[in-house]
């Protein structure tokens, strides 16, 4: 399927972004990991790390010209991980959503549910994805690329 068909099924509506929204986006990424990385509690470095890894796939789908409707917005900004960066991306999916649950288990419903192992994990895992998603726009969409591509 395709962002395209996405969007006509009502799961993506278009949307521009901007070269300053793509840096804040991604500046933002790189707070999130370091705050992941502070004296707190595992539950919250996780959600920290969480949040970094969701804003990154926010900023393929902004660049790729939409962004998800109200209704399962973040399942469906993890979801279009394979759709933009190719199939090798599809048990990211798997990963995130598996991440996303935890999240909202740890965040709403009960402590203790992420270890220092998760959120370790967690960040290496955004943290490479960081980089691949920082490439991306370069060779795709090279007006969207924040000065120093941080």
């Amino acid at each position: 399927m395709s962002l395209e068909k996405w969007a006509s099924n009502g799961w993506l509506r278009a949307y521009r972004t901007s070269a300053q929204e793509v840096g804040e986006l991604l500046a933002m990424v790189g707070r999130d990991l370091a705050d992941a990385e502070g004296d707190i509690s595992n539950d919250w470095r996780f959600g920290i790390a969480y949040n970094a890894a969701l804003k990154l796939c926010t900023v393929l789908l902004y660049a790729s010209g939409y962004r998800p409707e109200k209704t399962l917005a973040h399942y469906r900004t993890i979801a279009v991980l394979p759709l933009i960066l190719g199939e090798q991306h599809r048990p990211n999916v798997d990963y995130l959503d598996a991440c996303r649950m935890k999240r909202n288990v740890v965040e709403y419903d009960r402590i203790g549910g992420a270890t220092g192992d998760d959120v370790a994990e967690l960040v290496a895992f955004t943290t490479e994805l960081r980089s691949e998603v920082l490439a991306w726009p370069r060779g795709n969409h090279p007006g969207l690329c924040p000065q120093g591509g941080k």
